[in-house]
């Protein structure tokens, strides 16, 4: 063996080491530059929930003088979904346990679609099962748009989307509206008159 061919090894050896220290470092910048994973949100702009009551921002939370509970996002989002369903349960339709579904897993529902907002807690399914168009009275559909109307567009009813969907109750707006805590206090101050 050759001095030469010593010396070409151990540059050959060296190089080798050199570039797979450099490697693990490439890919670390190249994960900054994406950037951080961001959370997978439902169809108005809230953060999904992997499940409720635990570890979530989804609570089950009571509906206070009708005897149910439903699962859905607390604080501000919890006072005005809770009133949607107090109020239709007196003006619309006495409801029943089975007819009250709050948040929903994602991989059960269509991406994209409103009901993704049952995944995110920002929604309710009430009287479920009966979405199709037509599922309500139009002294019924009188006393829901008077309900909407005092939300002031905060909330959407799924009736009056594409696909119609009239069991389907939901927060229209993202999670840093300014209208969405203005409207909770309202119903908060309304309810302990």
């Amino acid at each position: 063996m050759t001095r030469r061919t010593v010396v070409q090894a151990c540059a050959v050896i060296g190089g080798a080491a050199a570039i797979g220290s450099m490697l693990p470092a490439t890919a670390a910048v190249a994960g900054e530059r994406r950037g951080p994973r961001r959370p997978a949100t439902s169809a108005n702009g809230w953060t999904t929930q992997p499940n409720a009551d635990l570890d979530s921002q989804v609570w089950t939370r009571p509906v206070a003088g009708v005897g149910l509970d439903v699962q859905v996002w607390i604080g501000d989002v919890e006072a005005v979904l809770v009133h949607i369903v107090r109020r239709f349960h007196y003006e619309v339709q006495e409801l029943a346990a089975v007819d009250l579904a709050g948040w929903r897993p994602a991989k059960a529902l269509r991406r994209g679609l409103p009901e993704s907002n049952l995944a995110s807690g920002t929604a309710v399914r009430i009287r479920q099962g009966a979405g199709a168009k037509g599922s309500l009275f139009p002294l019924q559909v009188a006393a829901v748009r008077d309900l909407l109307a005092d939300c002031q567009g905060i909330v959407r009813w799924g009736g009056d989307d594409k696909p119609v969907d009239e069991s389907l109750f939901y927060i229209a707006v993202g999670p840093h509206d300014e209208r969405l805590p203005r409207l909770a206090t309202a119903i908060r101050e309304a309810t302990f008159r």
